[in-house]
């Protein structure tokens, strides 16, 4: 029997090749149409133009298209009547409402992690993360290494934290709701960097970091709770601190905030 010739490996199988390809692109052009949004590049309120962003980044409007529609989903982007989209702007009460809801999802994580019995494998996990931040805290200065060292580890606890609820609905609405950059747990924390109680804010958060996760270990969900709860204050401090100062410009996303008149 005569052997059917193997494709050439340049051409797709199926299309699935192809179509991996496309969505690669697509999330690539959300990446930086992210970027280009919370830099200021895109202003907020503008609408968006997708020829000069098809001249600007080298793309077809195929996987423009699908960025803009996953950037509304996120929330930095709004839906125009007569088709297309803006940049959305937000008053300090929206983002201050978000921190909020932050801190009530996770804190509804916390609980559950601690009601249901958290998997030991994500609580060694995350007692490793939290050596780990010990280590960035321990030294007497911190500088932009030692920062986004802190921003890595402090997102990758959170992440642990929000799996140890052991729930995909919630898991999909924490995704939802730190997506919006001043709502992250990290969202302050470049403004913070030239702050001199910059170190003991986060050696507070991570104080709070320890306490959830012995109340979450000792099936203590109300306590549990009202820590993750608590700790998104200290970003509700800073948002304050932040809108009422001149550095807004500095923290991603920060263009989007209306001031209060």
């Amino acid at each position: 029997m005569k052997r059917e010739s193997a494709a050439p490996l340049n051409t797709p199988a199926s299309g699935l090749e192809g179509s991996d390809a496309t969505a690669s692109q697509a999330v690539k052009t959300q990446l930086r149409l992210r970027e280009m949004i919370l830099a200021g590049e895109l202003v907020g309120g503008s609408r968006i133009a997708e020829l000069a962003i098809v001249e600007k980044l080298g793309v077809s409007r195929t996987p423009i298209r699908a960025a803009l529609v996953r950037l509304e989903q996120e929330g930095l982007l709004e839906a125009l009547p007569g088709g297309g989209f803006a940049v959305r702007t937000f008053t300090e009460r929206d983002a201050a409402d978000a921190i909020e809801l932050r801190g009530t999802v996770e804190g509804l994580a916390a609980r559950l992690a601690a009601e249901r019995g958290a998997d030991d494998g994500l609580l060694a996990q995350a007692r490793e993360c939290l050596e780990e931040i010990d280590a960035v805290l321990a030294r007497p200065a911190l500088d932009d290494s030692a920062f986004l060292n802190y921003v890595t580890l402090n997102q990758r606890f959170h992440n642990l934290l929000r799996d140890m609820a052991g729930s995909a609905v919630l898991a999909r609405e924490i995704e939802r709701v730190v997506s919006l950059p001043f709502a992250s747990p990290s969202g302050f924390v470049v403004h913070q960097a030239n702050s001199p109680q910059a170190r003991d804010m986060l050696i507070v958060a991570q104080d709070q970091h320890r306490q959830v996760l012995v109340a979450i270990a000792q099936r203590e969900g109300a306590r549990a709770e009202s820590i993750m709860r608590e700790h998104s204050r200290i970003a509700q401090r800073n948002l304050r601190d932040v809108m009422q100062g001149h550095d807004a410009g500095r923290m991603p996303g920060a263009r989007l905030i209306r001031k209060a008149l």
